[in-house]
């Protein structure tokens, strides 16, 4: 089982990892962070993440309405990199997402998408 300490040292060992945070999920607080770029607010960005995360979630259940959904993960791509984002149904810390900010050159999506995926069933072991 991997702890939340070491969660973001792994994370931040994907290839092209620029910086990563865990967020709650409920409160919209940054848990931790690491790699934080200067000049980045990291309450208003862990906020504005979990916000996105509702809003995507809340569109996706009016689309489909009458089904369950559940995001496993979300991407958002922009000229400046790649923005992976983890879902996590923790048991003793509430829910959790882990978000990435990836390299747009030096980072492989496949490969980002699969280690997040590994270090989520660790967190959750």
């Amino acid at each position: 089982m991997l702890g939340l300490d070491n969660c973001l040292t792994a994370v931040m060992a994907i290839p092209g990892a620029l910086d990563a945070m865990l967020v709650d999920h409920t409160s919209g607080m940054a848990v931790a962070v690491s790699g934080q770029p200067d000049g980045v607010d990291t309450e208003k960005s862990a906020a504005a993440l979990t916000e996105t995360l509702r809003a995507t979630v809340e569109g996706l259940a009016h689309s489909c309405p009458g089904d369950t959904v559940r995001v496993d993960d979300m991407l958002i791509t922009t000229d400046k990199g790649h923005h992976l984002l983890r879902m996590l149904d923790t048991l003793f810390e509430g829910p959790l997402v882990i978000y990435v900010r990836l390299d747009l050159e030096r980072s492989n999506l496949a490969l980002a998408r699969h280690r997040l995926r590994a270090l989520s069933d660790q967190l959750l072991a």
